[in-house]
This record gives structure tokens, C-alpha cells and sequence, in this order.
């Protein structure tokens, strides 16, 4: 499946809402994504994302490690129906949306967290959400230049 469709979907289910077991799964859910999309713009995307996109797949990798990991059933898993990126640009607009909705989600259940536990495992997570979108405004950003940089090549 198009990345921008996984994303749509994952932005649809976080919004959604529901408890904080169910918040955190779809917390999961688009770090996975987010790891996932990172691996394949380190392999296929273009060579001046490469350091950043792994840069990408490791934050998001740690925002999984930091969230005890939801119950899936098989064909659950988003980042798993990943198969192709599309455009990087388009999606990486859309995945730094993803990942300030994760942060928000997070505060918000790390605000009425019932238990220290919980309270920890969102502040964490939320470092690694911001940090993962750093990296893909980082990413939107070569982009740019490198777009930038293209028309003056031509001309010259």
C-alpha cells in the first residue's frame, strides 16, 4: 500500500481516540510507520536523505522500543503493508503531520496518566516523536534546496 494512504490511516485512527491502551497502540503503530518509511528512504530515496532517513528509522525504532508493543493480529501492522513511498516529498509532508498529532496525543494521555508508568513511557515517546519529526522537516528541507539548487544548474 502507498505510503500517504498508511499515513491517512494512521492519522484517522489516532484521532479517532479511545483509551490510553488504544492511544498508545496507534502511537506504536506510527512510529512503526515512521521507521519503516525512514528504512526505505535510506535504500531507494534520494542520496541526500539517506544519512537522515536512517537517522529517521532509528528514532522511530527507539519511540517503539520506549511503548509496550500492542497486540496485533496478523495484517494489523501498517509499516508491514508498506510498498511503495511515492513521491518523498508528498509523503514526507504528510509524515511530519503524523508525528506532531503523536505528540499531541501524547501530552494529552501523559496529562491525565493514572500512573507514574504511563506517565514516563508518553514522555519518552514524545522525545522520540519530536525527534523524528526534526528529522523529517530535515528531510523536507534538502528537498527544497535540492530543488532549489536545480533551475540554477540548468541555467548555467
Amino acid at each position: 500500500m502507498d505510503a500517504v494512504r498508511l499515513i491517512v490511516t494512521s492519522r484517522r485512527s489516532l484521532a479517532a481516540g479511545g483509551g490510553a491502551r488504544e492511544t498508545l497502540a496507534e502511537v506504536w503503530q506510527a512510529q512503526a510507520l515512521a521507521q519503516a518509511i525512514g528504512s526505505r528512504l535510506a535504500v531507494a530515496g534520494p542520496p541526500e536523505l539517506r544519512g537522515e532517513a536512517l537517522g529517521l528509522t532509528e528514532l522511530a525504532g527507539r519511540g517503539c522500543g520506549v511503548l509496550d508493543p500492542p497486540e496485533l493480529a496478523p495484517g494489523e501492522l501498517r509499516a508491514g503493508r508498506l510498498t511503495e513511498l511515492g513521491d518523498a516529498r508528498h509523503t514526507l509532508m504528510h509524515l511530519g503531520g503524523l508525528l506532531g498529532e503523536v505528540g499531541i496525543a501524547l501530552v494529552a494521555l501523559a496529562s491525565s496518566a493514572e500512573d507514574e508508568g504511563t506517565y514516563w513511557q508518553c514522555m519518552e515517546a514524545i522525545d522520540a516523536a519530536d525527534e523524528s519529526r526534526d528529522r523529517v522537516l530535515e528531510m523536507l528541507r534538502r528537498l527544497a534546496d535540492r530543488e532549489q539548487a536545480l533551475p540554477e544548474r540548468e541555467a548555467g
